[in-house]
């Protein structure tokens, strides 16, 4: 048997395999396609203080080996997230991590402080990195910022907390530190990358919002990229790998990289039960190289450039 127990600070997963907000509903909506007690956790999506009716359509955009996405956080608010979701997200037998961003810090305080006392959340992860909403990354691309939100929404939530940061930045490392040494008890790399797609006929973009979050695929290298970097820089501070993860083979490369966790997203739209089956060849994988921990290969990789 292959121990797939991880640990991120204070939160505890049964096993490494959670799915992406944004990318998983409310979660009820995908219960007919996969076996949620089996997962290691799940992350509904984004929820913000007050309902917001997202962005104008279109808000999706297939492109080379990824999707462009401007949806804009099209969610019921909080209040209606702890009424109607929580009592049946408390039910499915995972681990539960609640999604929420802010228009400002206090936003954040009060939503964390909302949630604080709910029975049924394994964890917060913050949202200080979406880049198709107004002001959306304003928070999360500087490290002064990141380093003091975090240190607000630990004041006021008992919770463990993942800060999910933004790519669309110079240099990651900083911003990851900020959040460590503020009390996050992981990160989560990586959000979507800034892009757009354009119909030159109508010399238009094919967006409403013009810009959007590319996911998928194409962006697997650079979430490789920084999920290294951070390791590197910030060793045993766990990190949550997400980025063009579909297959058991991508979430190994992750979990080398440094990740101790990874999240499925964009796939889940192609293959509702991408999560579920990614696990079982996971498993199986792990299996035949004769690993018994999972553990014992996170941040295993190592660099061409340096003595082996």
């Amino acid at each position: 048997m292959v121990n797939l127990g991880v640990t991120l600070g204070r939160l505890e997963l049964r096993n490494p395999v959670l799915v992406a907000s944004g990318t998983f509903g409310y979660v009820r909506e995908m219960a007919g396609f996969v076996h949620l007690n089996r997962l290691g956790g799940v992350i509904p999506k984004t929820v913000t203080f007050r309902s917001r009716a997202g962005n104008p359509t279109p808000r999706t955009a297939e492109t080379a080996s990824g999707l462009l996405n401007a949806i804009g956080l099209d969610n019921d608010g909080i209040g209606h997230f702890i009424e109607h979701h929580l009592p049946y997200l408390r039910s499915i037998g995972t681990a539960v991590i609640a999604n929420i961003a802010g228009e400002d810090p206090g936003q954040f305080v009060e939503m964390a402080g909302m949630l604080a006392g709910e029975p049924g959340l394994a964890a917060v992860e913050l949202n200080i990195s979406c880049p198709n909403v107004s002001h959306g990354l304003d928070l999360g691309i500087d490290a002064t910022s990141v380093g003091k939100l975090v240190r607000e929404v630990r004041a006021a939530c008992p919770l463990p907390l993942i800060a999910k940061l933004t790519p669309n930045v110079t240099d990651i490392v900083p911003i990851a530190a900020a959040a460590a040494e503020a009390g996050a008890d992981a990160v989560s790399l990586i959000n979507t990358v800034k892009g757009m797609a354009v119909n030159w006929r109508r010399r238009r973009p094919i967006l409403a919002n013009d810009i959007g979050g590319l996911s998928g695929p194409a962006i697997k290298p650079i979430a490789l990229r920084m999920v290294w970097e951070v390791s590197r820089a910030l060793p045993g501070f766990p990190i949550i790998g997400i980025g063009g993860i579909a297959s058991a083979v991508d979430a190994l490369e992750f979990l080398v990289a440094g990740a101790s966790a990874i999240q499925v997203g964009t796939a889940t739209f192609y293959q509702p039960t991408a999560a579920e089956d990614l696990l079982d060849s996971l498993i199986e994988r792990l299996a035949a190289e004769g690993i018994d921990d999972i553990a014992s290969i996170v941040g295993s990789l190592r660099s061409n450039k340096l003595p082996h």
